[in-house]
């Protein structure tokens, strides 16, 4: 079958509307791992994904009479788009089923081309019976987004081109895996042609249907799926496409959340371009797996396979990049309730560059303090903690800490009784190392401060929320202070939602 496969390849028509896409190599990448790394710009595509290639390859194959009668299709959104296009291109009418939860950027990619899409479900194996139905119904044929000798064969061709773009040696290729398509074709061909180099899948933690399916010699249907990589999340993998992966796929790599964010930024480092989470899977198992094995001086090779994700899920992707490549640490320190012992853990932490602070009065004893700090390597982080316990200050890394991660540091706070005399103040600075404690030098031993807020958000200006503790009769030093100081502020103490949310 390998050598159809291999035929079916070479022969397959995908260049009526896909483009052949760049292999790119990543300088920022390759330096930081030590090995050298290349991606395939399958997200450089008319429709931003590698999807286009199989959905024209199996409907530039129908008949008119076909045609005639449509095409259906089930799709978490970038096969969407494939076939929308190819529909288009074609002439011929078109009914995409997507789950609810696709991004709205890939349903409008769909509605724009003249597709007609239907939202249904969660996820891909849950519209796949509804576009079933829709094809007995109408007689539209059925274009599967992976299951499929025509759509397999579409997708191989990426494998082609790489081989003929990089002649020279290459240890692993890695691709992402949802129903198993891509990773199938590419398999099928390249292990036909240079069977040493390794093929290896990539998929997410929450959704690992081809890993269990290898593992166990058989296909498996997962429960439920993550749907942050919406892109690869397929509860069954394809029976064909398990067939071929059985046969020629060295390894599949799982990943999570974070290490998806972290190749995001990853490819933004190295060339400037944004993908979805399903379309950096293969460069985060890229890293993965060269950790793993210890690799160096390599040639890897990753599917960069689709762009298609909305604006609004970039903020989350940005601070979990951090965590993701352990550039930030996230450390729960419990300091003295006294005036100047908050600037006293300052100067400890000292250069080190601060990106988040949260603290609320809670008691007249102790004050606990959340902090995020830039790293380079865990290992400052213990010695930073080895540091703070020398000078009797307590502290936990809670840095894999998945609540401190995605919950706490945005609720620490509250309403704190017994402060008295709080003047909540707001302030912009500039954002250098040395401003923070410049702020807190400036200010008077006398006055607490009980509540402080900072998140670095990668802006030219740092912006802090402070409630300090001033005597009615320190109003006019306070007043000095905030002049000398030269720091953009606003007087937030009548402002309605401290009253409602954190004010006495």
């Amino acid at each position: 079958m390998s050598k159809d496969y291999l035929e079916s390849i070479i022969k397959a028509r995908v260049y009526d509307v896909a483009i052949e896409s760049p292999l790119e190599f990543a300088p920022n990448l390759s330096r930081r791992i030590g090995n050298k790394v290349l991606f395939k710009r399958e997200d450089m595509q008319p429709v931003f994904s590698f999807k286009i290639r199989g959905a024209y390859n199996k409907m530039v194959k129908l008949t008119h009479a076909e045609l005639e009668r449509g095409v259906v299709a089930a799709s978490a959104g970038n096969h969407a788009q494939g076939v929308a296009m190819a529909a288009q291109y074609l002439k011929c009418r078109a009914t995409i089923v997507m789950p609810t939860t696709a991004p709205r950027i890939k349903v409008d990619a769909v509605t724009r081309r003249g597709a007609e899409a239907v939202l249904i479900g969660d996820s891909y194996s849950d519209c796949y019976q509804h576009a079933l139905n829709l094809s007995e119904q109408t007689g539209a044929t059925l274009i599967h987004p992976f299951d499929d000798p025509d759509v397999i064969a579409g997708q191989g061709t990426v494998a082609m081109e790489i081989l003929r773009q990089y002649p020279d040696h290459i240890d692993a290729i890695f691709v992402p895996v949802g129903g198993g398509g891509l990773l199938a074709g590419m398999a099928a061909y390249i292990k036909r042609l240079r069977p040493e180099i390794k093929i290896i899948g990539v998929e997410p933690t929450d959704a690992n249907a081809m890993y269990l399916s290898l593992k166990l010699g058989e296909r498996i249907t997962l429960p439920q799926v993550g749907i942050f990589a919406d892109g690869v999340a397929v509860k069954q993998v394809g029976e064909e496409t398990f067939r071929l992966c059985r046969q020629f796929v060295d390894d599949v790599i799982l990943v999570d959340t974070d290490a998806m964010c972290a190749a995001i930024k990853d490819v933004f480092e190295d060339n400037r371009s944004i993908l979805e989470p399903a379309g950096a899977l293969a460069i985060a198992g890229l890293k993965a797996w060269a950790k793993r094995e210890g690799k160096q001086d390599a040639t890897l090779i990753a599917v960069a396979s689709g762009a298609n994700m909305n604006f609004d899920r970039l903020r989350y992707i940005a601070e979990q990049a951090e965590m993701g490549e352990q550039r930030e640490a996230i450390v729960a320190v419990t300091i003295p309730e006294q005036p100047g012992s908050f600037r006293t853990f300052c100067q400890l932490i000292g250069a080190r560059n601060i990106t988040e602070f949260n603290y609320r009065y809670s008691s007249s004893t102790e004050a606990h303090v959340f902090v995020g700090l830039s790293i380079n390597d865990r290992s400052e982080v213990i010695e930073l903690i080895g540091e703070l316990a020398t000078a009797k200050i307590a502290a936990v890394d809670l840095t894999d800490n998945e609540l401190a991660k995605l919950h706490i540091r945005h609720l620490v706070g509250g309403k704190a009784p017994n402060v008295q005399n709080e003047r909540l103040m707001r302030f912009e600075f500039p954002e250098r190392p040395g401003a923070l404690l410049n702020f807190l030098n400036g200010m008077s031993g006398e006055w607490n401060i009980s509540l402080f807020h900072y998140r670095n958000h990668g802006a030219d200006y740092g912006r802090i929320l402070v409630g300090i503790q001033v005597p009615p009769q320190d109003d006019d030093a306070f007043d000095a202070f905030l002049k000398k100081l030269g720091y953009m502020h606003w007087d937030e103490s009548d402002n309605p939602a401290y009253a409602l949310f954190l004010s006495a």
